[in-house]
């Protein structure tokens, strides 16, 4: 079905509808500094057979092939196997979104009840919901529902924690009255926990930490619970690369009151930044304030076994005031995707994933270090990203490598401007040997330079 844009009659009469005269009038709420005011620059219209030949003549122009990055930052590319694609693209799963009527979706109530079953398995806690948009997404649940259980005015959020979840949880609780205060991190990398335990106090509702952290350190998350704990306050761990679930302990083991995540390392291609999937998940005494939507597992009236939405808490289900969020949704078809990818590697599968990475960074870490005018900016343990310091300017290191079409590491000096020169590098199983050598070659040679 092609798309066909409205007439000026059309517009008219929905204009007379809402009883407003013009488009003028209709966007007058929005400030007049932030408006449109000259044409958009695009071509003028081609007709589809001509637009395809130009998205081809585009499209020719990438050297993807040519390229290796080294980016991460909560994106990461992971190898996916064919499996996950062949399976997805089934005609069943074309358009998995809520399942209303359980008697017609026992597919894809089974599907979601399996991706609640590994998440569960993987983060060590009671109970996962069904997904949710994104990792930052989740997180600022994680904070709202934290709230709602013991109604405590202060939030302490890790400054480790991934800059994009922070300004999430800041949105969604701007109109809160909740105050927030960032714990600081150490020379480690990791949460600096002399500064927690001042800032603690019987006001605080919950702590948030993430880790492998924003810097790739690993958080040592039963200290951070404890201290929390103390203070009957709840403990919250976002995790962007789950994959290092495969081998870390898992947050539930170490005491966490919520898990939140990204599952885009799950058999989700990075798609330019989405869509991806939350996951999100608790112990069994919060159920009740739990946002979205929880598939259980039941019986029909012949005694076999069925799937039926348990618990779900949205604003669609049960009156608005009563919901636990008026936002949250599920990601079926990526939650069915990281589903489908968990079940082809297995236990052992993620497990030799999450080894292959610690050991390719590690060894990107430790080779880099080495180059005279690059010193490792962290001493904390990492899984599979790591924090590099130059001598020279990065900007100027970043576009020297790319001009060797290598995508270097990320500027840290936006997010934090402490941390001039400094840029955060991401290894996986996707990058061989010969990857990591032409980075440190590249590297070398550009700090060579005058």
């Amino acid at each position: 079905m092609r798309y066909i844009s409205l007439s000026d009659k059309d517009k008219k009469d929905m204009l007379k509808k809402i009883g407003v005269s013009s488009i003028e009038e209709l966007f007058s709420t929005i400030p007049k500094d932030v408006r449109l005011k000259e044409k958009l620059r695009i071509p003028e219209e081609l007709s589809e057979p001509d637009l395809i030949r130009r998205f081809e003549e585009i499209a020719n122009k990438n050297s993807y092939d040519n390229y290796i990055s080294f980016l991460g930052a909560g994106a990461y590319a992971h190898f996916i196997p064919s499996i996950v694609d062949c399976i997805s693209s089934r005609g069943e799963f074309v358009t998995p979104y809520t399942p209303y009527q359980p008697e017609v979706s026992q597919g894809t109530l089974q599907a979601i009840f399996e991706f609640q079953t590994l998440i569960c398995q993987l983060t060590g806690m009671d109970i996962a919901n069904a997904s949710l948009y994104d990792g930052a997404s989740g997180a600022a649940e994680a904070i709202l529902m934290a709230h709602r259980i013991n109604g405590k005015p202060k939030l302490l959020m890790a400054n480790t924690l991934h800059p994009h979840y922070k300004d999430t949880i800041r949105t969604y609780t701007k109109n809160l009255g909740l105050a927030i205060e960032e714990i600081r991190f150490t020379e480690s990398g990791a949460t600096d926990f002399s500064d927690l335990k001042e800032k603690l106090d019987e006001n605080t509702s919950a702590v948030i930490i993430q880790s492998p952290n924003f810097f790739g350190v690993v958080e040592q998350i039963g200290t951070v619970s404890e201290l929390t704990h103390k203070n009957k306050a709840m403990c919250i761990v976002a995790v962007a690369e789950p994959v290092s679930l495969g081998l870390l302990e898992a947050p539930g083991a170490l005491n966490a009151d919520i898990v939140v995540g990204e599952g885009q390392s799950f058999g989700i291609p990075m798609s330019f930044g989405g869509p991806y999937v939350g996951f999100m998940a608790c112990a069994k005494e919060f159920v009740r304030q739990f946002p979205g939507r929880i598939v259980g597992q039941t019986k029909d009236v012949d005694g076999k076994r069925g799937f039926v939405l348990t618990l779900s808490t949205r604003e669609q289900h049960i009156r608005r005031e009563r919901a636990t969020s008026n936002i949250c949704t599920n990601q079926s078809l990526c939650a069915l995707r990281a589903t489908i990818y968990l079940e082809a590697l297995g236990k052992e599968g993620l497990k030799e994933l999450a080894w292959q990475n610690i050991q390719k960074a590690n060894y990107a870490l430790d080779k880099l270090s080495i180059v005279k005018g690059i010193k490792r900016k962290f001493t904390g343990d990492i899984f599979n990203e790591f924090v590099l310091e130059f001598e020279r300017p990065w900007p100027e290191l970043e576009a020297y490598l790319q001009e060797k079409s290598i995508i270097g590491g990320l500027g840290l000096d936006e997010y934090y401007p402490e941390l001039k020169n400094c840029a955060l590098f991401c290894v996986t199983e996707m990058h061989k040997k010969e990857d990591i050598d032409r980075l440190f070659e590249s590297l070398k040679e550009a700090l060579l330079q005058s």
